[in-house]
């Protein structure tokens, strides 16, 4: 089960940088030449900034916050899910519960998590995707972010080759954008006093630069109808968040954030 949580860690991670440059007609050998350090940097921006498990929850404490169980999306919705999209968007949002009960030490609710993420990782056939020496490596490095960043960034370029030989770029930026809403919708929904605590609001904030990242990358697809739907989805998200000044929010614009994210994450997790 441990294998499957950093199995799901690498395609929703790795499904970022495989997408960036997904329209690209080069070889993957040209590209990984010509982009090799800017992938680092790129991995650097994503890896660093994560606060670890032990931050997250001090924070969480901090705001007195218990574990909510409806937050989540319920593991037995995953037979709900038909569609390529349906399940890849899942995916991505039973990650991020995954990360929240992993966090509060939710024994038996991480292995329901971990069961229904392998079905959808299977159902989805990305497995093939992944490097299969990354998981072994990734729990050897997950205190070490040098080493993690050179895991991801040389791991990069085989999926990069994978996912576009085999038409599957679109699939992985699902993933990610189903992560990036659940993500969001349990930090804006975890606590009434989420607006007062300065690390959750800086949080939340700073997820603008993130959902222009992804909007941009999404764009690439945009002849896809899945893709374009899902545009679609965080649209509203994103012309609130085109309306915070850098370093400052509104309390009305936290609030406008929380109500539109749940509208995008209930629309998936039916």
């Amino acid at each position: 089960m441990r294998r499957t949580f950093y199995l799901l860690i690498a395609v929703v991670v790795m499904a970022y940088f495989t997408s960036c440059s997904g329209g690209s007609q080069k070889s993957a050998k040209n590209t990984a030449k010509i982009e090799k350090e800017e992938v680092k940097d790129q991995v650097k921006k994503v890896v660093y900034p994560l606060p670890t498990s032990f931050q997250v929850t001090e924070m969480l404490n901090r705001i007195e916050a218990s574990y909510i169980l409806t937050l989540s999306n319920p593991p037995e919705n995953v037979d709900n899910y038909i569609t390529e999209k349906e399940k890849a968007l899942a995916l991505g949002v039973y990650g991020a519960d995954l990360s929240y009960a992993s966090t509060y030490h939710q024994k038996q609710l991480i292995i329901d998590y971990m069961n229904v993420s392998k079905k959808l990782l299977e159902e989805l056939d990305i497995t093939g995707a992944i490097d299969p020496d990354i998981i072994e490596k990734i729990e050897n490095a997950e205190n070490d972010k040098d080493k993690l960043v050179e895991i991801i960034s040389n791991s990069y370029y085989s999926t990069y080759e994978y996912l576009n030989n085999n038409d599957r770029g679109a699939v992985s930026l699902l993933v990610l954008s189903g992560s990036w809403i659940e993500a969001l919708y349990i930090a804006t929904h975890i606590s009434d006093e989420t607006f007062d605590n300065k690390e959750m609001i800086t949080i939340i904030m700073n997820q603008k630069e993130n959902l222009n990242k992804l909007m941009s990358l999404l764009e690439k697809y945009k002849d896809k109808e899945a893709v374009k739907e899902t545009i679609d989805l965080l649209t509203p998200l994103y012309d609130i968040y085109k309306t915070i000044d850098s370093g400052s929010i509104t309390r009305k614009q936290m609030k406008d954030i929380a109500d539109a994210v749940k509208v995008a994450r209930d629309k998936i997790v039916k």
